[in-house]
């Protein structure tokens, strides 16, 4: 089991690179991968989102890159031509309207002026800078995986001791719930008797009403559907990635934990159900953690 949140760090140092990548991820319904990398390494972004995906199947991710090439190497640069044609244009206008002005057009005066030469970054990108980014992306993203399969553990447990409590709740209402009809039989004969005093009251009109409110208040079914959820409950927890399983699985205990309570005509097991309710609600809060 792991937990969608979770931070991870890696680091490559070699041959004058020194690159780092963080990652960090929180809850989200589905994978969403949001990656800031520096320019030259735009190229790469698919294969970064590439190696999340294959670690991580489900949060909101994201990947940091920050990087300083120390590696001795002639520098890539790339002329501005239509910049630099500007440039020409305007100084040779500014001579014409004004004639006294010396003219020291030169391509050394050319190359001085801003932004005629730009240093491309992508063109300085090699497979070594690629490789090194690959590296510590995935020693990340292993970082990343063994902090949420920490939490992921402790989770577990915490859903597993929810599960327990559950799982006695249900079998409280399940001793409970065969009393509930005999209860209502007796209470509704002692009212009969008390407004009618001395007439006999006719025994099978109150057996009909009891048989009708028993129909009504039976939560049998409920009971053994929540049974085979808890036993489900079970198995998927011992699994990996259940976030989803147990997102559904949790609407199916709401569903039959609401029908126990709409049913009830008892306040212990209205009771009980209220405490059902609160423990499902527990473990719905939880499963939002869970990948």
């Amino acid at each position: 089991m792991l937990s969608m949140t979770g931070y991870g760090k890696g680091e490559y140092k070699a041959g004058g690179i020194e690159l780092t990548c963080e990652v960090k991820s929180v809850n989200n319904r589905y994978l969403d991968v949001a990656v800031k990398v520096p320019k030259l390494f735009l190229s790469r972004e698919d294969v970064v989102r590439s190696l999340v995906r294959e670690k991580v199947s489900r949060g909101h991710v994201d990947v940091f890159v920050s990087f300083k090439d120390k590696r001795e190497r002639p520098a890539a640069l790339t002329p501005d031509l239509p910049l630099a044609s500007a440039y020409v244009a305007a100084a040779r206008a500014l001579s014409e309207a004004i004639p006294s002005l010396a003219d020291d057009l030169t391509l050394s005066s050319v190359l001085r002026w801003p932004d005629v030469l730009r240093q491309d970054e992508a063109a300085s990108a090699d497979d070594e800078l690629f490789s090194a980014l690959e590296s510590a992306l995935k020693e990340a993203l292993d970082a990343l995986n063994r902090m949420r399969a920490a939490e992921g553990e402790k989770l577990r447990a915490d859903l597993s001791a929810r599960g327990e409590n559950i799982a006695a709740l249900v079998e409280k209402i399940a001793v409970r719930a065969p009393s509930v009809a005999e209860e209502y039989r007796e209470k509704l004969t002692a009212r009969v008797r008390e407004y009618l005093k001395d007439v006999k009251p006719d025994e099978s009109r109150l057996l009909t009403e009891v048989a009708a409110f028993s129909d009504r208040s039976n939560i049998d079914e409920e009971i053994t559907r929540l049974r085979s959820h808890i036993a489900q409950f079970k198995v998927i927890c011992a699994g990996g990635t259940v976030g989803r399983k147990l997102d559904f699985l949790v609407q199916e205990f709401n569903r039959e934990a609401n029908t126990i309570c709409s049913k009830s005509n008892d306040i212990e097991i209205t009771r009980l159900g209220l405490e059902l309710k609160n423990e499902i609600e527990k473990v719905r809060e939880q499963v939002q953690n869970i990948e």
